[in-house]
């Protein structure tokens, strides 16, 4: 290891840092001058996302673009990516409520392949990294408040709504890292006083937009899924719980499937 990479490794575990070796390289590939190297190490040790740092993060083995003031896409919700991605045949209509930088989206097209892919997020900063992450695919991002800005169009015919809205309870937030709270926007942090608040809506909302057969999908945390399932249930859709190591799904289907086939993805 040069010398100046382990002095980086030295400041980064001085700051708490766990992966300070891993950090350290990933840096040193990223600047792309010395002057960039020092400033981004500087700014990693002031408490500042490594993602905001080198401008992107890794997500379900794609490189997702992320800038300072936007959601960082966890690998824990790479769970919800699959889950979506099994029910979004070539051709479907996907929307990603709540996209952040659009990470969820993206990886839903990438894993299904052929999809329409529409998302929308409340955060300026958000529809801007979202738009340059899905321009390749094809995927529309419009800024409003989850259904807001849709397209009418859409009304009936989405296949696959998956929406990462936050779940954090209200009094939780303050548990969080450091430069979550301090880095993320609240609003994609907190998600009222039980978590559940944004689910709700979400839910509410998922019949008017769902085509026959359609499916919303949402993370929760694992003392959370119970009862989302009954919220599901509530607003008129079958609900199911899925879980791994560190992550937890809950989906819902709304009627019954249509025969197999499947509402053609519009533009």
């Amino acid at each position: 290891m040069p010398a100046s990479t382990a002095a980086i490794v030295s400041r980064l575990r001085a700051a708490g840092c766990v992966n300070a070796s891993d950090e350290a390289r990933l840096l040193v590939d990223s600047a792309p001058t010395p002057a960039a190297l020092h400033a981004m190490v500087d700014r990693r040790v002031a408490g500042e996302p490594l993602e905001h740092v080198v401008g992107w993060a890794e997500f379900c083995g794609l490189r997702i673009a992320v800038d300072p003031g936007v959601f960082v896409p966890r690998r824990r919700t790479e769970l919800l990516v699959r889950r979506a991605a099994a029910l979004a045949a070539p051709g479907a209509t996907v929307v990603d409520l709540a996209c952040g930088s659009g990470a969820v989206g993206l990886a839903v097209a990438a894993l299904a392949g052929g999809v329409a892919l529409y998302a929308v997020d409340v955060e300026p900063a958000a529809v801007r990294c979202a738009r340059r992450n899905l321009a390749a695919v094809g995927g529309r991002v419009y800024a409003g408040d989850l259904y807001d800005p849709l397209p009418a169009r859409l009304r009936g015919h989405v296949d696959v709504l998956v929406a990462n809205v936050p779940y954090v309870p209200s009094a939780a937030v303050d548990l969080m890292p450091r430069e979550a709270r301090e880095h993320e926007p609240l609003v994609a942090l907190d998600g009222g006083s039980d978590g559940l608040d944004l689910v709700r809506r979400a839910a509410a909302g998922a019949r008017d937009w769902l085509a026959p057969g359609g499916h919303l999908l949402v993370e929760t945390g694992a003392d959370q899924a119970a009862l989302a399932v009954e919220v599901f249930a509530a607003a008129g859709l079958s609900p199911a719980a899925a879980e791994d190591a560190d992550a937890t799904v809950v989906l819902g289907r709304f009627g019954p499937a249509p025969g197999g086939s499947r509402s053609a993805g519009r533009r």
